[in-house]
């Protein structure tokens, strides 16, 4: 009898060693698979911001040195709005290169997320979002550079502002934006660096005082530019959430190209309409830097606001139309701050309180936007640290 109660003892300590070992494994594996989760968002969230951070870079530094340089054109004899409206939206071929020979098939985003690639909608529904938006880009395209033409570049900087507004407004029909401290904090700090500027004095108004006539056009064109852009950014916006449903960059490029294409066959047509292309040479040999600064000017012109749509439709494609909206804002003080260096113009106090208010607005927005991730970041651990249990057999 105590041989085999010993024998028993024995085969009884075999299988709780057993059972140990397995428990022992099966933990393991549990924290592997919870860990693991926890890198991935990490790396999804620091690839994320960093690519926001490019986007926005292409924003600010585009659409300073575009109206710089857009200005440059009027005060040195251009008068032409339909080829200053052209050079806005033609430049979408230098893209065509890297779209073609780069392999950008392949949904980077999606494959990080883990998700499937959902189905692409008809090609008439997609036609049909492109050559809306291109329609509504090309009149607002050209409402800008009447603006540009006929205001100075502090007061068309303080009406440009209002695009925040309108966008803001769109973005809580279109997109279901939420509003919290922070972001009516960015909002309003902002709008405010903007506005101040009007207290400045108008020396980027070189021609001497503007009649009223061309004053009010130029504002009233502005104003509705501001208001189409706002609007045509809560279409992008709503476009990706609703039709294309890709957050690629292949998607970009495509709202990028196949927009600017559209605009640009509407702006032609307006230019030979008005016949204006007749005296575009006239217009070149009358130009006060000479032949080839009037063609660079164009040239680069278009360059600057392709690296512009680039960061723009990217941040939208990223988080939301707002959040480049005020990416946007942002980079409105930059540009009479810039007009110091190439324009010799004088620096006011009110230009550096208006760079101060528009960066905090810009980190209010930006610490919003961390305060989502984290969030977001934070509930995906909690779900993804929830243990494994192994399905249970009847003994």
């Amino acid at each position: 009898m105590g041989e085999i109660q010993e024998v028993q003892l024995q085969i009884r300590a075999k299988v709780e060693e057993e059972k140990e070992a397995k428990l022992a494994v099966n933990n393991r594996n549990n924290l592997t698979l919870t860990d693991q989760p926890t890198t991935d968002n990490r790396s999804r969230n620091y690839w994320r911001w960093i690519r926001l951070g490019i986007y926005a870079l292409f924003v600010i530094c585009g659409q300073a040195a575009a109206t710089l340089l857009g200005r440059q054109y009027y005060d040195k004899g251009g008068n032409s709005n339909w080829l200053a409206t052209l050079v806005q939206l033609a430049g979408f071929p230098i893209l065509l290169p890297y779209y073609c020979c780069i392999n950008i098939s392949t949904p980077f985003v999606q494959l990080q997320r883990k998700i499937k690639i959902k189905p692409p909608n008809s090609f008439f529904i997609l036609a049909s979002v492109y050559v809306g938006l291109g329609i509504i880009t090309a009149a607002d395209c050209f409402l800008y550079s009447i603006g540009l033409r006929y205001l100075p570049v502090s007061t068309y900087s303080i009406i440009c502002a209002s695009q925040l507004a309108f966008n803001s407004f769109f973005s809580f029909f279109f997109n279901k934006q939420t509003f919290t401290p922070y972001i009516i904090n960015s909002l309003v700090l902002l709008t405010i660096s903007s506005a101040l500027l009007v207290f400045q004095n108008d020396s980027e108004n070189k021609k001497g005082v503007l009649s009223k006539q061309k004053y009010a056009i130029g504002f009233i064109c502005t104003v509705g530019a501001s208001a189409g852009y706002g609007f045509q950014l809560s279409l992008t916006q709503l476009a990706f959430t609703k039709v294309i449903k890709r957050e690629t960059f292949r998607a970009v490029l495509d709202m990028i190209i196949y927009t600017a294409f559209v605009a640009s066959c509407a702006i032609l047509v307006g230019l030979f309409v008005s016949r204006e292309w007749m005296g575009l040479n006239r217009e070149m040999e009358a130009y006060q830097l000479g032949k080839v600064s009037y063609v660079m000017n164009l040239v680069w012109t278009a360059i600057c606001w392709q690296i512009f749509s680039i960061g723009s439709v990217g941040l939208i494609s990223e988080t939301s139309s707002l959040f480049s909206n005020a990416i946007s804002v942002v980079g409105l003080p930059v540009v009479p701050v810039l007009a110091v260096v190439f324009f010799r113009d004088k620096m006011h106090g009110l230009k550096v309180i208006a760079m101060v208010l528009a960066i905090w607005g810009f980190f209010s927005f930006l610490y919003q936007n961390y305060l989502d991730d984290y969030c977001k970041s934070k509930s995906n651990n909690g779900e993804a640290k929830q243990p494994l249990q192994a399905p249970s057999t009847g003994s």
